[in-house]
């Protein structure tokens, strides 16, 4: 004890306030060490760790936050991308966050293949969370000392995540939701349950659509049942499933002109193909303005499509309930006929390589001709029985035969299995402007399509309808313009009526008048060596 009472005695006054100093500086960086050390399990304030990123998207998030100190941290949010305005979406957000969430962070959360993913924050362009496919999903990674258990992570995680996207901007109207789901035919309402709240789920809030594929015409009296989507909260006193579903559905009308052959497929079985193919027939269809001829006339295609038997959704005794719903088609652009590779991975190709397979059509390309073949080029016709029909089709068909073609004239019937085996053994289709002439989706790659447009300026809509959609189908185009001496019409009105004289002025009254005159009253009497050249042109083509 004497040498260390020496030893302090020795020290200068200065020398000792050296020591001083020197000692708080050392507890200064054992400090900073510590809370380096130690900050991860430290917990991070709610108010502290909320973000929000400020980049220009042209997004709005709007954000609740619901955290606190007492809560565990809930799984199940709200995320809603409305498609209602060209240049904006709204996505709001529920921040469900807690200072006491465990460590279940650095565990992995998986519900239905489908991982919440943990963001502690450093990237700019998140809210304590992480951006999915557009949508801004939050799940706050604020930590205490407190562990959580493995049966509280599981529970965070059978919290389901709440989506729904509507679009109300393209020709077909549709939404997407996924979540708790309740369909209640009596009111023509797909509920989507949440246990939270928020902005947009208030009472009043609600989307209306017409799960029909042509929105041009959606404003006609009765023209498509009308379905609402409504976001509700548990706390409400909503109908309660009778039936419930695993697998995604699908809900569409067979309303709308669905009668018509041509409708049928570019309104609703092409759309229907779009939207439910990646499904691999996993999938439950649910129909409103149910038709049953018209779903026996195309059960081939639903089988293929589904393997489950549709659901007449308007039957208003089951609440049918899901965990996925696609209210209306997708895929479908300004273009008849066609699939909008922009909203879907299918193309047109995609969809005539599907129908060749189960229709069990075993032609795949047309006849390719050789000089000295004997082998002749199968032509058919398609007579049409009312409206445009060929007056001579028996003269039609000995010009074909001396033209060497094998000559097949056919009307399409209700059988649609048995018409496009037909369709497909040909290499040249030939019909007026009509419905029927649709079946070229039948047809083999590199085969023909012969238009006979009537008379009357009809040629926009003879364009729009098969002779664009032929091409994206790689089917070869020809047509063949009537004069107004092959039309029935000269025997209708005298030669200087307007009908005659000046079909504009017809079509300015409206398409309702157009139609009536130059679409229904209208057959063809083809002039049969004016019409040589274009099977001529037919021919030539089946030779390159």
């Amino acid at each position: 004890m004497y040498n260390t009472i020496l030893l302090v005695r020795s020290f200068r006054k200065q020398d000792r306030k050296r020591l001083g100093y020197g000692a708080l500086a050392a507890s200064l960086l054992i400090t900073l060490s510590f809370f380096t050390v130690f900050n991860p399990y430290l917990g991070s304030l709610p108010l502290l760790s909320f973000r929000l990123s400020t980049w220009d998207d042209q997004k709005l998030f709007v954000v609740n936050d619901s955290s606190s100190c007492l809560q565990m941290v809930k799984a199940n949010m709200m995320v809603y991308s409305l498609f209602i305005f060209e240049d904006a979406e709204i996505i709001p957000i529920n921040d469900g966050s807690s200072s006491q969430e465990a460590v279940a962070r650095d565990a992995e959360m998986v519900r239905n293949n489908k991982k919440l993913i943990n963001d502690d924050g450093s990237s700019r362009k998140t809210v304590n969370g992480t951006i999915i496919e557009d949508s801004l999903i939050v799940n706050d990674t604020g930590n205490s000392q407190e562990i959580a258990t493995t049966a509280d992570a599981d529970a965070a995680a059978m919290d389901e995540k709440t989506e729904l996207r509507c679009n109300i901007m393209g020709r077909s109207e549709f939404c997407e939701m996924k979540g708790d789901i309740r369909i209640d035919g009596n009111s023509s309402t797909a509920f989507i349950v949440s246990s939270e709240t928020d902005i947009l789920t208030a009472e009043n809030t609600s989307w209306s659509i017409r799960p029909y594929a042509r929105k041009e015409a959606l404003g006609e009296k009765d023209f498509a049942r009308k379905w609402s989507v409504k976001p509700v909260t548990s706390r409400l006193d909503i109908a309660r499933c009778t039936r419930n579903h695993s697998v995604p559905a699908i809900l569409f009308s067979a309303g709308g002109y669905s009668g018509n052959f041509f409708h049928a497929f570019t309104d609703i079985i092409i759309p229907l193909y779009s939207t439910a193919r990646t499904f691999n027939r996993e999938v439950q269809f649910l129909i409103t303005d149910r038709k049953p001829w018209w779903i026996a006339k195309f059960k081939t295609l639903f089988e293929a499509l589904s393997r489950y038997e549709i659901i007449d959704i308007d039957d208003r005794h089951d609440v049918h309930c899901f965990h996925s719903l696609t209210i209306g088609l997708k895929g479908r652009n300004n273009k008849e006929l066609s699939i909008d590779s922009s909203t879907s991975p299918y193309s047109m190709k995609d969809f005539r390589k599907f129908l060749r397979s189960w229709y069990s059509l075993k032609k795949i390309t047309a006849a390719k001709i050789r000089d000295g073949d004997k082998r002749k080029p199968r032509l058919l016709i398609i007579p049409r029985k009312r409206s445009r029909s060929f007056t001579n089709v028996g003269e039609i068909a000995q010009l074909a035969e001396s033209l060497s073609y094998q000559v097949i004239v056919a009307e399409p019937g209700p059988d649609v299995s048995g018409f496009a085996k037909i369709i497909n053994s040909c290499d040249v289709l030939m019909g007026v402007h009509g419905a029927g002439l649709t079946n070229i989706v039948f047809l083999p790659e590199n085969a023909i399509l012969i238009q006979v447009v009537p008379f009357g300026k009809v040629e926009w809509a003879s364009r729009i309808s098969f002779e664009d959609p032929a091409k994206d189908m790689n089917i070869r185009y020809l047509d063949y313009k009537i004069k107004v001496e092959e039309s029935t019409l000269i025997q209708q009105y005298p030669a200087d009526h307007e009908v005659l004289r000046d079909p504009s002025a017809i079509g300015k009254q409206g398409w309702v008048a157009f139609r009536s005159i130059y679409l229904d009253k209208q057959n063809v009497t083809l002039d049969v060596e004016r019409f040589r050249p274009t099977l001529v042109r037919a021919l030539q083509l089946l030779h390159q």
